[in-house]
């Protein structure tokens, strides 16, 4: 087959076309991303095949399941994201040609930073209730991938490891951390805690492919300890809830522990030696002009340009 075409084949590429290649590229599978745009798996493989004959070129790497793109379907992908993106500007700046910004805004958050995001969300929304917000937890590169694939419109996660010359990252806050224990467990029943002693309790964290939980094993390892494990879990509450159980101790960011409150059983100890703190950031593509709904949410965190 020849790959020449694509370049000038854009009058049979129809958005249809680029929305069922974009929904593969986040979901890597055939019928996960038949689904997402609402057909059945063999209407969605059929109209992939319809588009490489029309093309005249091999889109998709072929095996008994998704394998990834060819260079050729690469390309596609690119060329058709930025159309995309274009479309999402043109709409955007028609829906809100009144002064009044409306649309959704998908919103990618680290599970640490999902408490900070509700209030920043409420913000958002009272000063543009013509927003309508999905807000979804998600690990660290997750979110990366996602704000690549047009899944995310923007995400709040860590910036460490996020190439400002790829998205567009503006510091937040700084997560610092706090064990929270039950009191027959605490080491103490107020002050602070080391990590060495968080290390000797039971302790219920993050799964281990989690960014949160990639940065507690590494600070325990500096202090030369290793943590007794007893539960791994894929979201904080579930570690708070087992705590409040009496059943383990849990690692949690300052922010989470502050909007969860106060329970009378649990004691809560902020973690030294080290002190550790984390970039939190608001990332984003770098647009311009930029989504109204994200240019929004900044004007909420106090990061437009203009501000």
């Amino acid at each position: 087959m020849h790959h020449t075409r694509i370049n000038g084949a854009a009058s049979v590429i129809s958005l249809k076309d680029l929305e069922f290649l974009s929904s593969l590229a986040r979901h890597r599978h055939f019928a996960r991303a038949a689904e997402d745009c609402g057909v059945s798996q063999p209407a969605f493989s059929m109209r992939i095949r319809k588009l490489e004959e029309r093309l005249d070129s091999a889109i998709v790497k072929r095996g008994n399941r998704f394998q990834g793109f060819t260079p050729a379907g690469e390309a596609l992908l690119r060329h058709g994201r930025k159309i995309m993106d274009n479309m999402k500007l043109l709409e955007e700046e028609f829906r809100s040609a009144g002064g009044d910004v409306t649309g959704q805004l998908a919103l990618g958050v680290v599970p640490t930073a999902v408490a900070y995001a509700a209030g920043v969300v409420q913000r958002l929304r009272h000063g543009n209730p013509g927003i309508t917000v999905r807000l979804q937890a998600a690990s660290s590169l997750a979110i990366q991938q996602g704000l690549e694939n047009g899944l995310y419109d923007a995400g709040i996660t860590y910036g460490e490891g996020v190439s400002p010359d790829l998205m567009r990252v503006e510091h937040l806050y700084d997560e610092r951390y706090l064990l929270l224990a039950p009191a027959a467990l605490a080491p103490r029943a107020n002050g602070k805690a080391t990590w060495a002693e968080a290390a000797e309790l039971p302790l219920a964290l993050l799964e281990p492919g989690m960014q949160n939980r990639r940065i507690l094993d590494l600070v325990f390892r500096e202090v030369g300890m290793v943590p007794d494990v007893i539960a791994e879990t894929g979201e904080f509450t579930s570690a708070m809830v087992m705590a409040a159980n009496g059943m383990a101790a849990t690692v949690v960011p300052e922010g989470l522990a502050e909007a969860f409150g106060k329970n009378a059983g649990l004691v809560a100890l902020e973690l030294e030696a080290p002190v550790v703190e984390k970039d939190v950031s608001l990332v984003s593509a770098h647009r311009h002009p930029g989504l109204s709904t994200v240019e929004a949410l900044r004007r909420t965190l106090d990061l437009s340009d203009f501000a």
